[in-house]
């Protein structure tokens, strides 16, 4: 019989199903980029300056919803330089995959679409961790509000 979730575990169990949703929200944002890029910058570049611009989408919605919150206290600007220095591994891991895959499988070099569907599953897991550890996360002495976690406020005495 299955043990039930922790509140923490739950927590963390919501908060990568929804990183996997903006994520493909991400995806869907990647793909038009390159597509949109391409005839102007060639497939290469495309590819680059699509990671940026799906990553500023997917930090602006994890900041909003996935993490809602969370790591307020940071300067936004701040918070999004965090976020594309934390997930420099999965940008490796995604970027990676995606060239050689247009380097060994002509098909990508067609419909890149594979290949960032494939570099978008690479760097997933490895984003969101960081991403939880040191970019969506409230200073040890900051005051702890999540949508889960309302702030108590004093109950009046007065009916």
């Amino acid at each position: 019989m299955p043990l039930p979730l922790s509140g923490t575990r739950w927590r963390q169990l919501e908060q990568f199903l929804k990183f996997g949703v903006v994520g493909s929200l991400g995806l869907v944002c990647d793909i038009a980029s390159v597509y949109a890029l391409r005839p102007l910058l060639g497939l290469d570049l495309a590819t680059l300056a699509a990671y940026f611009i799906a990553a500023t989408f997917n930090w602006v919605l994890n900041r909003l919803w996935t993490f809602h919150g969370l790591g307020l206290h940071h300067h936004p600007i701040m918070q999004w330089l965090r976020f594309l220095s934390a997930n420099s591994l999965g940008f490796c891991l995604n970027r990676g995959t995606v060239y050689a895959l247009f380097f060994f499988v002509p098909l990508c070099v067609h419909h890149p679409a594979l290949a960032l569907a494939a570099g978008a599953l690479a760097g997933m897991l490895a984003n969101f961790n960081i991403s939880r550890a040191m970019v969506f996360r409230n200073h040890p002495g900051a005051p702890q509000t999540t949508p889960t976690q309302p702030d108590k406020k004093p109950h009046s005495t007065t009916p």
